[in-house]
């Protein structure tokens, strides 16, 4: 098997609350608009224009998420950690010989500044894709399993034809998860590495979890 793991970025390797949180909050000083940053960061998946549709005007929201992704840098890399078990989990990819890559509906700049500041590497990152636009990348690189803890994430890795390995570290529940008809659901990615090493070894991954 040439192994190829694809994971999402936001809630599945870095808790990017604190900073997209700091983010908003500079954005609202900025503009002078109102944003619950934290009501926002309790939505996370969903590409950016979906979230400033609740502050914004619709005309005003190419410009306005221009302006976060410029002053995103400067907010939101240094206070967002990386989720337990996210290096782990990459290298437990690369350790069974395998590619590990990025694919998240995040500006793929700022997702890089996140994986280089927390150390994390990944054998490519592809940015701006969001639920079942993920698939485009997961099929170009071959991708056998995609990551995630959104719905969005399941039903990319569905229509990518790649099994679903769901973790619930995001603003979806196992139940929904399952609902939406991820593969397998683990805790967190601390369970990854064993589980990704039988799914390798041929044992069938629902029974490997």
């Amino acid at each position: 098997m040439n192994l190829t793991v694809g994971f999402d970025l936001d809630m599945t390797l870095i808790d990017s609350r604190p900073g997209i949180k700091a983010a908003y909050q500079a954005l609202s000083a900025e503009t002078g608009t109102y944003i619950d940053a934290d009501a926002a960061v309790t939505r996370l998946g969903p590409p950016l224009d979906e979230e400033l549709a609740h502050w914004f005007p619709a005309d005003e929201i190419p410009a306005v998420a221009d302006r976060y992704r410029e002053i995103y840098p400067a907010h939101a890399i240094a206070p967002t950690p990386a989720l337990p078990g996210a290096r782990e989990a990459v290298e437990a990819v690369r350790s069974l010989g395998g590619r590990a890559i990025v694919v998240t509906a995040k500006h793929e700049p700022n997702a890089r500044l996140h994986l280089r500041h927390l150390g994390i590497e990944p054998d490519a990152v592809i940015g701006w894709l969001w639920a079942e636009a993920k698939a485009g990348a997961l099929r170009e690189y071959g991708a056998q399993v995609y990551v995630g803890d959104h719905v969005g994430d399941v039903r990319g890795a569905r229509t990518a034809g790649a099994l679903s390995v769901a973790v619930p570290t995001g603003p979806c529940a196992e139940p929904e998860l399952r609902a939406a008809g991820a593969d397998v659901v683990l805790p967190d990615l601390t369970a990854l590495p064993a589980w990704l090493a039988r799914y390798v070894a041929g044992q069938d991954p629902q029974e490997a979890a």
